[in-house]
């Protein structure tokens, strides 16, 4: 991946005085969605602001695209940011927030206007366009955020907590817009504290600790380079009991636990391939019927967990 095609962090470290923000961090983002975990602290911030070049690294380099940040005048027109806070300029609607930056950018009026509508429509607020922003609920003011950070369609898009404060309907349709722009060959780089959302939304994701990135990659594939770790399993099916007996005699299984309700059990192994090859042999051999299979523990949550786990202890 050449320095053109990617978004890269090159042992990159942030000092406030003598609070760490990150700490020799190494990262390269491609295009697609990728997802930012980690608690408040841990560098998430940090991060987004010294891709965006509102924060200079006191080592190390970051570029975007083969652009340095310490050029905003170029920097921006491939950069979209999505702030998690609200800072709007009093008393504008929103199509003249939108409309004023698109112009700071450098387009004419006639461009301007249409990028704006097109915007706003986009978001879902077509209706409230010409309302002024003071007067926006909590999730209108987030999607007008939004629609400023894409109304110049950028190649790189930053979005800090982006769906905060959004009802399910309008979640529903923001994510639709960053999953067709991820589509569309375009960098998405999106945090959140709400993990299942980063589950759902990111190709790749990176854990961030006190200011390290902890593990990146993609969820499956960081739960697998955790093989020291036990894997929990959940199966529901029909005489749970009976195969959980004949499970739980293999000596890669750590813990078997019956569901309160007998149809079905949570098994904790060590050798995945061993129990998945154990399980369906018991299942063809007894003609047991089986609901469902599912690893329980491969999502972000379960595996930012078990990571900072593991580097507390050592």
């Amino acid at each position: 991946m050449t320095d053109s095609g990617s978004i890269r962090f090159d042992n990159v470290s942030k000092f406030y005085g003598e609070v760490l923000g990150v700490n020799r961090v190494s990262l390269t983002i491609g295009p697609g969605i990728t997802g930012l975990v980690g608690p408040n602290g841990s560098g998430k911030s940090t991060l987004m602001n010294l891709l965006t070049g509102l924060l200079q690294p006191t080592e190390g380099t970051v570029t975007v695209l083969g652009l340095p940040t310490d050029r905003p005048e170029l920097l921006f027109r491939d950069v979209g940011y999505c702030s998690q806070y609200d800072a709007f300029p009093p008393g504008l609607s929103c199509y003249q927030f939108i409309y004023s930056y698109l112009r700071v950018h450098g387009y004419g009026h006639g461009d301007a206007e249409r990028m704006t509508w097109s915007a706003i429509d986009r978001v879902g607020l077509a209706d409230a366009g010409k309302r002024r922003l003071a007067g926006y609920s909590k999730g209108m003011r987030q999607r007008a955020r939004v629609a400023q950070a894409i109304a110049h369609d950028p190649r790189v898009l930053v979005l800090d907590e982006p769906l905060n404060g959004l009802d399910p309907m309008a979640r529903a349709e923001v994510t639709d817009i960053f999953q067709e722009m991820a589509a569309a060959g375009r960098y998405l780089l999106i945090s959140s504290h709400i993990l299942h959302e980063v589950d759902v939304l990111a190709d790749r994701v990176a854990l961030l600790d006190s200011g390290y990135v902890v593990a990146e990659g993609e969820v499956d594939e960081v739960r697998v380079e955790m093989e020291e770790r036990p894997i929990q399993v959940l199966v529901r099916c029909d005489r749970a009991h009976e195969v959980a007996s004949a499970l739980i005699l293999q000596n890669h299984l750590v813990e078997v636990m019956l569901n309160d309700d007998g149809g079905g059990f949570l098994a904790r192994t060590r050798n995945s391939s061993h129990f998945y090859d154990q399980l369906q042999d018991i299942v063809l051999r007894e003609q047991v019927k089986v609901r469902k299979v599912k690893v329980a523990d491969s999502d972000v949550r379960a595996v930012y967990q078990y990571l900072i786990e593991d580097e507390r202890k050592s």
